[in-house]
């Protein structure tokens, strides 16, 4: 490789080994997901970060429109890389070498984005997958360490391995935590690259999958105010199902020979949405826990005083086109809505007491599509599978807020869904006549229909714009609607 992809790295490698701490101390992060239709900019989003004091960041991919908003903000990041890309880096040093170089050293220029870990794959060892993945990540973790090397920052730029905690079970006690049977060796080898490269164990933690997943998991036990159902191993006493789930972990380190290993939380979290457990004040409730108890620097009955060294909140931004198949909840983790506006107050520790809303998002106009009063309805329903099978429609279904706004308001809100998808495109409010466009909030109590995010303008313009031309266009049309609807 042209020595030029490694010197110009080095020049400012003394300016960041200053800023490395030799001891590492927890912190908050968020984890920023993409997977969603309406995406607010990066600009806009990496503000949000900023203005909540977030200093942490964990990316699934290597997208080069955040990390170019990233550059020069001071915020650590974990770039990922994808499992379908595991193969190919595994394959050769030099693919290896030009992924890295194009996908994340050219934003490390003086000034730049702050890099700190590179996770190799996205729970790569999930027993789902089947082991498909399994026989490349060592391989590609060796290659990206080659050149780490080289570039000399093998001691700033730490690779790391999200794995799901299927990764290790117990038959009934944290103390008795072990790796599957089909990952010890993989693991072992695994432990050992990452103990010689001072990488922490990275590891995803849901007690709320479990309360889903289960009708006899005691609820109290997934938060953090204490259970009525503790579990009692030996001396040990466990009140709530992360410290449970945590020491698994570390009983499974240990009998590998690695009980002293980092552990850094790469996603914990609780939805607010798509599940009777699923809401605000269940959110609230199990964030505001996690952060007091992992900032009291409290530990666990089995690392007594030690945190992990990072939690990752699964995650900043609700994603509405991630899959429902392991249920509704899916698309509703953030602890902002998918325009960066706070869902419920919530103190990160971070010094800002409660959280900040996005500034600048540039919303499409404030207007809806809605279901005709003066139409037949009863032919909508092809229209409604129609527009739900391509837009967010989760919230009206079973756990949503807005599951009780009758047949009428189902259809308006389907239809809606799917003209804010579409941009606002007049013809995607058709639907063979049954819809119309209003420019009156059709929301009903916590139930919000929303407006999209035009990304297709700069960043800066006042949210909610609705010029003049709007307003006369549909002044007729809302003049309808609220007479129908007897607001009159």
């Amino acid at each position: 490789m042209p020595r030029i992809h490694y010197y110009h790295l080095s020049l400012i490698l003394l300016f960041l080994l200053l800023r490395s701490s030799l001891v590492v101390e927890s912190a908050i992060g968020v984890n920023w997901g993409t997977i969603a239709s309406h995406k607010v900019s990066p600009p806009v989003v990496v503000d949000l970060l900023r203005q909540n004091k977030i200093p942490k960041v964990k990316l699934f991919d290597t997208d080069p429109e955040i990390l170019r908003a990233l550059m020069g903000s001071g915020i650590e990041v974990m770039v990922g890389i994808p499992n379908e890309v595991l193969g190919s880096l595994a394959s050769s040093v030099s693919a290896s070498d030009a992924f890295v170089v194009q996908n994340i050293s050219r934003f490390m220029v003086k000034g730049g984005a702050n890099i700190r870990y590179i996770a190799v794959g996205n729970e790569p060892f999930l027993s789902s997958y089947q082991g498909q993945f399994q026989q490349y990540v060592l391989p590609a973790m060796s290659n990206i360490q080659q050149w780490l090397t080289k570039a000399n920052l093998a001691g700033y730029i730490k690779l790391v391995v999200p794995c799901n905690a299927d990764a290790y079970q117990s038959p009934s006690l944290p103390s008795q935590g072990a790796f599957r049977a089909d990952l010890t060796q993989l693991m072992t080898q695994l432990l050992t690259f990452l103990n010689s490269n001072g990488s922490p164990f990275l590891v995803n933690i849901y007690p709320f999958l479990s309360l889903y997943q289960s009708s006899d998991f005691p609820q109290d036990y997934a938060f953090f105010e204490g259970s009525t159902h503790p579990v009692v191993d030996g001396s040990n006493v466990y009140y709530n199902a992360f410290d449970g789930n945590y020491d698994t972990l570390v009983a499974a380190l240990n009998k590998l020979g690695f009980g002293q290993m980092p552990i850094a939380i790469g996603e914990v979290g609780w939805p607010t949405e798509g599940a009777p457990s699923a809401n605000l004040s269940a959110a609230r409730a199990f964030n505001e826990g996690l952060i007091s108890h992992v900032l009291s620097n409290k530990g666990t009955p089995l690392r007594p005083g030690v945190p992990p060294v990072d939690v990752y909140l699964f995650s900043l931004l609700d994603e509405g086109q991630k899959s429902v198949l392991p249920g509704n909840f899916e698309r509703h983790w953030g602890i902002f809505s998918f325009d960066g506006q706070a869902k419920y107050p919530l103190n990160l520790g971070l010094g800002n007491g409660v959280l900040k809303n996005a500034k600048n998002v540039n919303y499409l106009p404030a207007r809806w599509c809605v279901a005709n009063p003066y139409k037949d309805l009863d032919t909508a329903g092809n229209h409604i599978k129609l527009a739900c099978d391509m837009a967010d429609c989760t919230t009206l279904y079973y756990g949503g807020s807005c599951n009780a706004i009758g047949d009428k308001g189902n259809i308006s809100y389907a239809f809606n869904s799917y003209y804010q998808l579409q941009k606002q495109d007049a013809k995607s409010c058709d639907f063979d006549g049954l819809g119309m466009i209003t420019y009156l909030d059709p929301s009903v109590g916590d139930c919000h229909f929303l407006v999209g995010v035009n990304d297709n303008v700069n960043a800066g313009s006042t949210a909610h714009r609705v010029n003049f031309g709007f307003w006369v266009s549909g002044l007729f049309s809302m003049f309808i609607y609220i007479c129908a609807c007897g607001f009159l």
